[in-house]
């Protein structure tokens, strides 16, 4: 073998392993820190870099995307003295390379410890109630403060979310049934409200149902009066129209009366005044008043009432003959009644008879 050979393997080695040292390739995304003999140079971009070989050397490789960070449950008295365990997140990106390896150890327990303490000091402010219901707030002071302190370190703290708050086993039973009693509350609420209104929608319908009722009843009556109005006109005119005497007026009269005493309650009859003026107007139709063959006492009750009117109309005051006291039975009266309505319709059917002779027509022709 060639003795020249040998140097010339090992000089294309060593060129090929300085070739090899000087070329830095860096990924997307990625940012590499450069130290010359110790100190800081600079730091590489994404793509092909050269460096001197033995002199430059990479000291750390960063990741300059959005992080996310989810640390442990942290415990946190509040300002009621209560201990809840509370779990965050955080969205952190490296801004500046050189600040995030040279001016803190580690950036990751710092910006951990950080978020312990200022959680403390905002929920240290606050009541039970007041955490659970004031996250967004929380969240905003967090960021702004962890925010203010990591920019030194060339980290920005995009956001910063509480996923969990965590009260204590007897707080969390507490809670539940005031939360059950709450809807409890509501749900009786609901029910008498349901029940309220059930009863004022009946309420109305009951009252629309009187009305509608009432005004039915009330057209009814309209309507009834209305009709025995027009009968009684259209007899009023009948009447008128027929021209009929007060002899007919009064048997009509005396048709009538017997009805006045079949009721079952009756237990007396008022004789109307106008009976002997009716008998004696029927009576005269068709003959001498003694031939009605009426009792005495209705006789003289109408020879009475002649009297009177005779005296009415020549304004001397008539002489009454003093009798015996007279004394009222009304079985007696109603029965007499009775007899004399039936004689007064037997006289009529008698004169509505052939053997009778017509009316406007003498007894001779």
């Amino acid at each position: 073998m060639d003795p020249l050979v040998i140097p010339i393997l090992v000089a294309a080695i060593v060129i090929v392993f300085l070739v090899i040292s000087t070329v830095r390739i860096v990924p997307q995304a990625r940012r590499y820190n450069i130290e010359r003999f110790g100190r800081y140079h600079r730091t590489l971009q994404p793509g092909l870099n050269f460096v001197l070989p033995v002199a430059d050397r990479v000291n750390t490789k960063l990741d300059v995307r959005e992080q996310v960070y989810s640390s442990d449950p942290k415990p946190v008295i509040t300002e009621d003295n209560l201990v809840v365990n509370i779990d965050t997140v955080l969205y952190y990106q490296i801004t500046d390379p050189r600040s995030a390896a040279y001016e803190v150890a580690s950036y990751l327990q710092a910006i951990d410890q950080l978020t312990v303490t200022t959680l403390r000091n905002v929920i240290g402010s606050m009541d039970l109630e007041g955490t659970l219901t004031s996250r967004e707030e929380i969240n905003n002071r967090l960021r702004a403060v962890l925010d203010d302190a990591t920019g030194k370190w060339g980290i920005r703290v995009n956001r910063v979310e509480i996923k969990a708050i965590d009260p204590p086993n007897t707080i969390k039973e507490a809670m539940e049934k005031q939360m059950r009693a709450e809807r409890d509350k509501r749900a009786a609420i609901l029910h008498a409200e349901g029940e309220r209104q059930a009863k004022v929608l009946t309420a109305e319908g009951t009252k629309q149902k009187d009305i509608l009722e009432a005004q039915g009843t009330q057209q009814a009556m309209i309507l009834r009066a209305d009709g025995e109005a027009k009968a009684v006109e259209r007899v009023f005119q009948a009447v008128h129209r027929n021209n009929a005497d007060p002899k007919v007026l009064a048997y009509k009269y005396l048709e009538t009366l017997p009805h006045l005493a079949q009721s079952d309650n009756n237990t007396f009859w008022v004789i109307p005044g106008e009976l002997t003026e009716a008998v004696r107007t029927v009576t005269s139709a068709f003959g001498d008043q003694s031939a009605t063959g009426l009792p005495e006492s209705t006789r003289r009750e109408s020879a009475a009432a002649a009297d009177a009117d005779d005296a009415s109309d020549t304004g001397e005051t008539p002489e009454l003959e003093a009798g015996p006291p007279l004394s009222f039975d009304s079985d007696a009266a109603a029965k007499e009644a009775a007899a004399a309505v039936n004689e007064a319709k037997a006289e009529a059917e008698a004169a509505k008879s052939p053997q009778m002779p017509n009316r406007g027509q003498k007894p001779g022709d």
